[in-house]
């Protein structure tokens, strides 16, 4: 897809990290962004530093993501683009005795629920209610749009405590391919990544010395990923033609240990 000031995208997760480098990348080529987010002071200086709409989403909401598709459309036409960035992460061991007293307790499954809503299900709702929306579309050069994934190299990886938020992630990964066949027909192409450790704002509150020691686990080269880094495999997805029905890993070759 040939990228300009006549394309729209919708960016979720857009406010920060991942998706405001694809934000910024976006912008930069002229096209036209609406940024999904949930925190307001964030997305609103977001929206001002790129030039971009920002529409306050819970993707777990469904109403909420209708009302931000409305907003970004009525803004910036029919969005071509998607990239989904939303998502977020815990830590429980599926089954652990407590230090203290030996007390035995188990995952809390309504945090597992809520890892599975965000990351996964979260993503299939603006994935399906987007391709809708482009289906509505001439098709340019052949296509309609294109979608792009944020995974994690955890789908297949997982650490210790990780079920949750592997489970989410490996689910987006095995979506993947069917939902590229799904819209294959409509000119609609599918892809995710998979990022390893990137310096992500989840990660710049961290102490620099845990930085560096995570940086220093990567094989090469040894730091940690750049958003940008994401942002430009995400435009080259969106650009390349022929790229469909993959998962990437962009991790610098690690491979996660179990903690």
């Amino acid at each position: 897809m040939h990228l300009s000031s006549s394309i729209a995208a919708v960016v979720t997760g857009g406010a920060s990290g991942l998706g405001l480098a694809t934000v910024r990348a976006l912008r930069a080529e002229g096209v036209k962004v609406a940024i999904f987010d949930m925190n307001d002071t964030t997305g609103e200086a977001a929206a001002a530093e790129t030039g971009a709409v920002f529409c306050k989403v819970n993707v777990t909401d469904e109403a909420s993501v209708d009302a931000g598709f409305a907003k970004a459309r009525a803004a910036n036409g029919q969005e071509r683009i998607l990239v989904n960035c939303a998502g977020t992460g815990n830590a429980a061991k599926t089954a652990s005795r407590a230090k203290e007293t030996g007390e035995i307790k188990h995952f809390p499954l309504d945090a597992f629920n809520m890892i599975i809503q965000i990351n996964l299900v979260g993503t299939f709702r603006c994935i399906a209610k987007s391709a809708a929306g482009m289906l509505t579309l001439e098709p340019l050069d052949g296509e309609r749009g294109a979608i792009v994934n944020t995974a994690s190299v955890a789908a297949e990886d997982g650490q210790i405590g990780q079920a949750a938020y592997s489970a989410s992630k490996g689910g987006v990964v095995g979506m993947t391919l069917p939902i590229a066949r799904d819209l294959s027909g409509e000119g609609i192409r599918v892809n995710t990544i998979l990022p390893g450790i990137f310096n992500t704002p989840l990660l710049q509150a961290a102490p620099q010395n845990v930085k560096d020691a995570l940086g220093a686990s990567v094989p090469f080269p040894k730091r940690l990923g750049a958003p940008e880094e994401y942002a430009s495999l995400a435009l080259e997805m969106i650009r390349n033609r022929y790229f469909n029905g993959e998962d990437v890993r962009l991790d610098g070759a690690i491979r996660m240990a179990p903690r």
